[in-house]
């Protein structure tokens, strides 16, 4: 397929197919024209003689020195050279070729100093699947100009020829964050669906107490996430013996238990909220200057402060962090004869001394911990004058925020598997009758990791479980039959 570049239409599902996939890029022929009515307007305030940051100015510090015609071509390239400041390892290929999207695609919107030519070399370094080195450290997120210098001299390579203001339009969006940030937010949208599954099958082997998934609460409580939530969980939980009056152990469960579809429900509401501001920012002009084509005018704004986007994704941070500790905590609380009523560590055998799963809930536990550390939020004011004469005085911090998420969903996509695994083997103690969605699920879980008996060794690795989880297969809609629990 091939992904059509507007201005206005790109969406998280295009990033994937052309970050991920095979998915080509072509520009729209109205953004193609769009781009050079907006440099002709910069053609013309240069004629003029007009003072435009970036284009007839130096940047920065030195935005009142002139740049003259005869100097831009030189002053392009200092411009990217003096910005090769970033730190620390690559970015992944993935990160690199959103990066390359998001970019291209405010360009087309028509409203910077990039022309039509500019724009279709960024895209063809996409269909080439050229592989630029970008390195992860050193944008505060206010354009992420470290990383993209980085991306501008591996794109232009010897052939650095660019027109007056293109310079500063490669560095001066936030394209890295943006593109990285859109990444992330698709593996959430996997490892909550993934974590959902897995919740549903912890609710099986503690034998639950299911009124928790009545649709009584959502009526009478209107979140829209708590309302899907609830209704995902009654269809993975259709069929379930512990619907039959009495197969509960408990009047109320522990509340990370009880508490499931309100801290899933809090986590989607975040992750829709989160994907509005996204949607809008890998279709926004983040650049300064802004070409007011219309109006015929080029305007000193402040589009590179991707303040809604950092502020979305901290949330989503803050609201992953108790879906991952009550995850781990409910893994806990099985592998606890006192808690479960099953064999300590859910061993095969009541009173063995064999360790059998105990051990994973330690590893639970560390893993949880250092997910936690990644929610605080990073978006809040840092500020320093220090720089520019005091005008580059805030800063968002959006490149990090975008890279907290995506570690913390790693490190959630290894807290869910040790999940899954600790809950299949008590439903599989537990023995009673599980519900459609559950029941494929825990097919799912055994044909990658098989009962654990007595005398087996714990699996030397765990990574097979962890691809089912980054596989999107656990997914509610697709375990369940549409079928929903009758309640009474």
């Amino acid at each position: 397929m091939t992904v059509v570049l507007t201005g206005a239409t790109l969406t998280l599902e295009h990033v994937l197919e052309v970050a991920r996939g095979d998915a080509g890029v072509e520009l729209e022929a109205a953004a193609l024209e769009r781009m050079r009515r907006a440099r002709a307007v910069a053609e013309r305030a240069l004629a003029a003689g007009e003072a435009v940051y970036g284009l007839s100015t130096g940047v920065g510090v030195r935005k009142r020195a002139q740049v003259g015609a005869a100097e831009q071509a030189d002053f392009n390239t200092r411009l990217i050279l003096n910005h090769l400041v970033g730190q620390g390892e690559e970015a992944p290929d993935e990160v690199v070729r959103a990066t390359l999207l998001v970019l291209a695609n405010g360009f087309a919107r028509g409203a910077g100093l990039a022309g039509p030519r500019l724009a279709q070399r960024v895209v063809d370094a996409l269909n080439e699947r050229r592989q630029l080195r970008v390195r992860m450290l050193g944008s505060l997120g206010q354009a992420d100009l470290a990383a993209l210098a980085d991306l501008a001299h591996e794109l232009l390579g010897d052939d650095r020829r660019l027109d007056a203001g293109e310079g500063l339009a490669l560095l001066n969006s936030n394209a890295f964050a943006t593109g990285f940030a859109a990444l992330a937010v698709a593996d959430l949208e996997r490892l909550l669906d993934a974590a959902l599954v897995a919740g549903a099958l912890d609710l099986e082997a503690f034998a639950a107490n299911l009124s928790l998934v009545h649709p009584a609460i959502a009526r009478e409580r209107p979140y829209p996430g708590l309302a899907t939530t609830l209704s995902e969980l009654r269809e993975l939980l259709a069929g379930s013996g512990l619907f039959e009056p009495g197969a509960s152990r408990n009047l109320q469960d522990p509340l990370t238990f009880r508490c499931l579809p309100q801290v899933h429900g809090a986590a989607r509401d975040a992750l829709a909220f989160a994907r509005t501001q996204l949607d809008i920012e890998l279709n926004a002009a983040q650049g300064n200057p802004l070409v007011d084509v219309e109006g015929e005018r080029i305007l000193s704004v402040g589009n590179f402060d991707p303040l809604p986007l950092a502020t979305a994704l901290d949330l989503l941070r803050i609201a992953l962090a108790p879906v991952l500790t009550c995850a781990n905590e409910r893994m806990v609380k099985l592998l606890q004869a006192p808690l479960s009523g099953l064999p300590e560590g859910l061993s095969p055998r009541a009173g063995s001394a064999e360790d059998s799963l105990s051990e994973y809930g330690p590893a639970g536990q560390a893993l949880t911990a250092e997910a936690r550390l990644l929610a605080q939020p990073v978006s809040f004011e840092l500020a320093s004058s220090a720089h520019a004469e005091g005008i580059e005085d805030r800063m968002t911090m959006a490149p990090l925020a975008a890279r907290r998420l995506a570690e913390m969903v790693s490190l959630g996509e290894r807290i869910v598997t040790i999940e899954l695994l600790v809950a299949c083997q008590a439903i599989d103690l537990r023995e009673h009758r599980l519900g459609e969605g559950t029941r494929r699920a825990h097919e799912l879980v055994r044909q990658t990791v098989q009962f654990k008996r007595e005398e087996d060794p714990i699996p030397p690795t765990l990574e097979p479980l962890r691809k089912l989880v980054r596989s999107g297969v656990l997914e509610p809609a697709a375990l369940s039959t549409g079928h929903t629990a009758v309640l009474n």
